[in-house]
């Protein structure tokens, strides 16, 4: 049975709900909107990534009985408000920026239009997930530009919560790794996986050499073996006495990665392993990545700053109600005026222009209706009267990603603080 996910929300959602019941207002027909006010860390462009969980728990959506009991027992809310509850089923629309996009401020990523009551109760739950996942894709993204063509192994699974593992490792595939240490992942999500042994398994055995030879036996020679557990240079020559030029891969987790790398490269090739890979693990991130790429390096595996978003581990993305039906029928644009903290009302459309050259150029937010030429459409339709009707496959997110960053200016990709990679302007 799939567990409900109605309860993954704020109390004060609830609430409003209740009183707008009770005022009237509940059933007027509402916009809202996901949006950043800014790019955190002070980052290029943030990536888009957790469409496709959002859809998936909007599905599961559902007030049953034991929620019931759970808010009835709490006096959270009233029994007229329950019953409405009772009922509830998601009836409106949704839009949104596809899977591997990118976003810069103010770009409406996700637009959601029904009636107030049942669109105000959608976002905790749409935030949640869209705040962490693209927080890690944007991250992951930074470290896959970083890495070049050398792959990435997502490894921090024991480095955050559970579920939140498996939510990093889909959200870092999206954005350009290879693979993932998750098998949850793996089997929610089709993420190859990979992983070989730790150091427990060397210090287990009565000598490094029956550790490695144990592993090859299981494995088969093209495994990747751990070698830093005494003396690296010792393992490495006891790994190529085993086995030979056939020898798949090493991993360094310790030390000076790149002295150590250089070190092990020198000796493989003195010792005729000339295709035997170098893998580097050891609390790397984009910065140390990117100090690496002149090392004779072939892989990494990264863990605790892809699944802490590098030190950014929210997208700062807001919910914003920006439209509410008026007595007449029709739709008025809403905005908050707060200082540091204002929206801009009216149900928007979005497009990207790009220059000459193909690469984008601006970020175009309209709420007149123009349709500019060349315009590329960025909101796309995910939900209609309540049903999915937008899910992807996950590896078309992946290559839209890939495409996508081709197509930003050379500066995105810089690694330092800076501003937007493209301008947002309005029309």
């Amino acid at each position: 049975m799939t567990m409900s996910t109605a309860l993954l929300t704020d109390h004060y959602e609830l609430t409003m709900l209740q009183a707008a019941l009770r005022s009237g207002a509940a059933h007027r027909r509402a916009v809202f909107e996901v949006f950043a006010r800014h790019l955190p860390g002070g980052r290029r462009y943030g990536v888009v990534a957790g469409v496709g969980r959002v859809l998936d728990e909007l599905e599961h959506f559902r007030f049953g009985d034991e929620e019931l009991t759970f808010l009835r027992e709490n006096q959270v809310v009233d029994e007229s408000t329950l019953a409405f509850l009772a009922d509830y089923r998601f009836s409106g629309s949704i839009h949104g920026y596809r899977e591997g996009d990118v976003y810069f401020p103010a770009s409406p990523i996700m637009v959601v239009e029904g009636s107030f009551a049942e669109a105000v109760l959608l976002e905790t739950l749409i935030l949640s997930i869209m705040n962490h996942d693209c927080a890690i894709a944007s991250t992951a993204s930074r470290m896959s530009n970083a890495a070049g063509t050398r792959p990435i192994i997502e490894m921090g699974s024991r480095r955050t919560h559970e579920w939140a593992a498996v939510a990093s490792a889909r959200a870092a595939y999206l954005a350009g790794f290879a693979s993932t240490s998750n098998l949850m992942a793996g089997r929610l999500y089709g993420v190859p996986t990979a992983g070989t042994a730790a150091h427990a398994f060397t210090l287990l055995h009565d000598s490094e050499q029956e550790a490695f030879e144990a592993q090859i036996a299981s494995l088969g020679p093209e495994t990747t073996l751990l070698v830093d557990t005494y003396d690296v240079a010792e393992a490495v020559r006891t790994a190529v006495e085993l086995v030979g030029s056939k020898l798949g891969a090493v991993r360094i987790d310790s030390g000076d990665l790149g002295a150590a790398a250089q070190d092990v490269r020198e000796q493989l090739d003195a010792l005729g392993a000339f295709n035997t890979r170098i893998l580097v693990t050891s609390d790397l991130d984009e910065y140390a990545i990117a100090a690496l790429a002149a090392a004779p390096v072939d892989g990494y595996g990264v863990g605790t700053s892809l699944v802490t978003g590098s030190g950014v581990p929210t997208a700062a993305l807001v919910y914003k109600l920006v439209a509410r039906e008026t007595a007449a029928g029709s739709l008025e644009p809403v905005a908050k005026r707060s200082v540091g903290k204002p929206s801009r009302g009216g149900r928007k459309q979005a497009y990207r222009l790009m220059d000459e050259s193909g690469h984008f150029d601006t970020e175009l937010i309209t709420t007149s209706g123009l349709v500019p030429d060349g315009g590329i459409p960025l909101l796309h339709e995910l939900v209609r009267d309540g049903e999915v009707v937008g899910r992807e496959p996950l590896a078309t997110a992946r290559i839209r990603h890939a495409e996508t960053v081709a197509r930003l200016p050379q500066e995105a990709l810089h690694l330092g603080r800076g501003y937007a990679a493209i301008p947002t302007e309005f029309a």
